[in-house]
């Protein structure tokens, strides 16, 4: 493949995924402030954009943290809550199994529920998928540049604006997780799925130390795998 064409899947890539990444952007922003002013340092911040890079785990560390939780129910919570990029992962073997490690190894790292969103968009219906990875990786360092520098501004707007957790800017990205899921519920697994994730959480919303999130997680994920066993996934379209 041609530079010019690497190239041109590269910034396709990250032209494809800035509605996600507007979204993103309030996020990053609450999240720098919000850990600021819960007694994070700026570098510890920093480096959880840096080199955790998973928007929902850092925001879950930082109040398990704020609010003293033990280390291991900090650790197994944000284990949990990633636990969907390994379906991710799975999902798009095929297309990068081939690949040398130098690639599959920083795709792992920045593989994020949009990136995995747009790319499985971009693959549909496509069977010379060659040069996916140049694809990707222009969505993942998108995200990966624009997630990192509102962290920075996040951090400076906290320190000089102590109540800007309470805006409500995190809004933003529940917008863009809807739009990421609605799309993909194509399948009568994926609605129960989904319907037990959502009931699940607003029945046991107020559990302490985010309990409440690991056992709807368990749950929606116990009646994925048990709907796929039953059903054979993708021949029984929703709307059929």
């Amino acid at each position: 493949m041609s530079t010019k064409a690497k190239s041109s899947l590269f910034l396709q890539g990250a032209l494809d995924s800035s509605p996600l990444i507007l979204a993103a952007i309030p996020f990053g922003l609450i999240f720098g402030a919000l850990a600021i002013t819960t007694g994070l340092s700026a570098w510890a911040t920093l480096s959880m954009s840096l080199f955790v890079f998973a928007g929902a785990s850092q925001f879950i560390a930082v109040s398990l943290l704020a609010s003293a939780t033990a280390l291991p129910v900090i650790l197994l919570t944000v284990f949990v809550v990633n636990l969907r990029h390994m379906l991710y992962a799975a999902s798009l073997m095929s297309q990068v199994e081939n690949l040398p490690q130098k690639f599959r190894f920083p795709m792992a790292f920045w593989l994020t529920d949009e990136t995995f969103a747009v790319v499985s968009n971009h693959v549909a219906g496509k069977k010379d998928t060659s040069g996916l990875h140049w694809y990707f990786l222009g969505s993942a360092l998108a995200m990966y540049t624009v997630w990192a520098t509102c962290t920075v501004i996040g951090i400076i707007m906290g320190q000089q604006i102590p109540d800007i957790a309470s805006w409500g800017l995190d809004v933003a990205m529940l917008v863009g997780f809807i739009g990421i899921v609605v799309p993909n519920l194509k399948f009568r697994a994926d609605w129960a799925c989904a319907a037990t994730a959502m009931f699940s959480t607003l029945i046991t919303y107020h559990w302490p130390n985010q309990t409440g999130l690991l056992f709807s997680s368990f749950l929606a994920i116990s009646v994925a795998v048990l709907l796929d066993r039953r059903v054979k996934v993708g021949v029984e379209p929703i709307h059929e």
